[in-house]
C-alpha cells in the first residue's frame, strides 16, 4: 500500500504539470482555432504513446523481470535500439509526407486552420522517437522493481516542459506549446538513459528478443487499429465549432491522466508479481490479486464520477474558470465529462483487466476484445456525432470503455479457471 501510495503521488504530481501545461493554452489561447490545430496535430504521436507504452510495457517486463545479467543487458539494449530505429523511420516518413495525410484527418478545418495544423503536427513528430525510448526504459526499470525513479522521471520532464511554455508561449504563440512536449519527451529520455547500464552490441537472436516479438506481433496490430479511436474523435469533432475539438481533448485527458494513475501506480507494480506466479502456477493467488486491485479501482473510480456529477461546477470554475477559459466552456466541459463517464469506470477497469492478462503472456485475448469494442464504438461515435455533435462522441465512447471491460472480467475468469483445473 506504501508503494501505490508513493507511485499515485508521483503520477499524480506529474499530471498536475501536465493539466496545467494544457489548461495554460486554453486560458492563454482560449479554445479555438488555433488550439484545435494543435491538440489535432498532437493526435498521431499520442497514438504512437499509446500503442507503444502500452504494448511494449506489457511485453518486455515480464519477459526483463526473469532475466539478469548479460542476458538482461543484450536484450535492454537491442529492444533500446531496434524500436528506436523504427519509430524513428516512421516519423520522418509521416514529417515528409505530412502535407498530404494531415488534412484527411481534419475534414471540416479551413485552409489557415489546416496549414497550422501541419505545422503542428511535424514539430510534434520529433517526439516520437523520444517516446520510443522513454517507453523501453520504463520498461526495464519496471522490470527490476524501481517503479518510484521510473515515475519521477516524468515528474522532472514535465517541470522543464512548463517552465519552457510558461516562458514561451505568451512571447511567440502556439507553437511553443508543441515545442515544449518534444522538449518534455528528450528530458525524460536523458534522466532515464542511465538504467541502460554499460553499452551492448544488439542482438535479435536471443531467446528474450524472439519472445519479445511473438508476444508483441499481435498486440501492436490490434492496438494499432483499436488505439485510432483519437484519430476518429478528431476526424469527427473537426466538424463541430471552433473549441469544441479541444474541450473534447481536454475532457478525454482528463479521465486518461485517472487512468494513467491507476495504470502505474496499481496496475503496473502487479505484472512482475503476477508475472512470477503465473510462470510457479499459482493461480489462486494470481487471481486474487487481480481481484484485489479491481476491487480498489473500481471504488475510486464510481466515487470519483459521483463527486463530478454532485459538486463538478464549482470543481471546474474554481480549477479552470480564469483566463480565456469562459462560463460556457466550463458548462460544456462538464457535459462532456459526464458523457465520458465511461472512460473514467471502464478505463480504470481495462487497465487492471488487459494487465492480467499480460502478465500470463496472453496478449491475443485482450487484443481480440480491443478490436471488436473499438469496432462497435466507431459506429456509435458516428451516429453520436449525428445527433448530438460532439457530446454524442462521448457517449458513445463510454458505451466501448463499459463493453470492453465487461468482456475483459468475463474472459478472464474463464482463463483463469481453466488454469486452475489444469493445476
Amino acid at each position: 500500500m506504501r508503494l501505490i501510495l508513493i507511485l499515485a503521488a508521483l503520477s499524480g504530481g506529474n499530471i498536475l504539470l501536465v493539466f496545467f501545461h494544457q489548461y495554460y493554452i486554453l486560458a492563454v489561447l482560449g479554445p479555438g482555432s488555433s488550439t484545435d490545430a494543435l491538440f489535432a496535430g498532437m493526435v498521431i504521436p499520442e497514438l504512437f504513446l499509446a500503442v507503444l507504452t502500452g504494448s511494449l510495457s506489457n511485453v518486455l517486463v515480464p519477459i526483463l523481470a526473469v532475466e539478469d545479467g548479460e542476458e538482461f543487458s543484450t536484450d535492454a539494449w537491442s529492444f533500446f535500439q531496434g524500436i528506436g530505429l523504427l519509430i524513428g523511420v516512421i516519423s520522418l516518413v509521416l514529417w515528409i509526407l505530412a502535407p498530404v495525410w494531415v488534412p484527411l484527418t481534419v475534414p471540416g478545418f479551413d485552409s489557415s486552420t489546416v496549414n497550422l495544423t501541419i505545422s503542428m503536427t511535424r514539430i510534434l513528430l520529433i517526439s516520437m522517437p523520444f517516446i520510443a525510448f522513454n517507453s523501453v526504459l520504463w520498461s526495464i526499470y519496471h522490470a527490476r522493481l524501481k517503479f518510484i525513479f521510473a515515475e519521477l522521471s516524468p515528474l522532472l520532464s514535465s517541470a522543464g516542459g512548463l517552465a519552457f511554455l510558461l516562458w514561451g508561449l505568451p512571447r511567440f504563440g502556439v507553437a511553443v506549446a508543441a515545442w515544449a512536449m518534444v522538449l518534455r519527451g528528450a528530458i525524460q529520455t536523458v534522466v532515464l538513459a542511465p538504467g541502460l547500464g554499460l553499452y551492448r552490441r544488439p542482438s535479435w537472436k536471443t531467446q528474450g528478443s524472439r519472445k519479445a516479438w511473438e508476444r508483441i506481433y499481435p498486440l501492436l496490430l490490434g492496438t494499432s487499429y483499436y488505439k485510432t479511436d483519437q484519430l476518429v474523435d478528431r476526424f469527427l469533432a473537426s466538424m463541430a465549432p471552433a473549441g469544441q475539438l479541444s474541450l473534447l481533448y481536454f475532457a478525454q485527458q482528463i479521465y486518461r491522466a485517472v487512468n494513467q494513475i491507476i495504470s502505474k501506480a496499481i496496475a503496473a507494480p502487479m505484472v512482475p508479481l503476477l508475472a512470477k506466479y503465473s510462470s510457479n502456477g499459482n493461480w489462486d493467488l494470481f487471481r486474487k490479486t487481480s481481484h484485489r486491485r479491481l476491487a480498489y479501482v473500481f471504488g475510486l473510480t464510481i466515487i470519483g464520477y459521483l463527486s463530478l456529477a454532485l459538486f463538478g461546477d464549482p470543481i471546474l470554475r474554481i480549477l479552470f474558470g480564469h483566463g480565456r477559459f469562459g462560463d460556457k466552456d466550463i458548462v460544456y466541459l462538464q457535459w462532456l465529462l459526464m458523457g465520458l463517464g465511461g472512460v473514467l469506470v471502464g478505463g480504470g477497469l481495462g487497465q487492471i483487466l488487459s494487465t492480467s492478462f499480460y502478465a500470463k503472456s496472453d496478449t491475443r485475448t485482450p487484443t481480440k476484445i480491443g478490436v471488436t469494442g473499438f469496432t462497435l464504438g466507431l459506429g456509435l461515435k458516428v451516429l453520436g456525432f449525428w445527433s448530438l455533435g460532439v457530446w454524442g462522441i462521448a457517449l458513445g465512447t463510454t458505451v466501448y470503455y463499459l463493453f470492453n471491460s465487461v468482456l475483459l472480467k468475463f474472459s478472464l475468469e474463464k482463463h483463469l479457471r481453466k488454469e486452475i483445473e489444469i493445476v
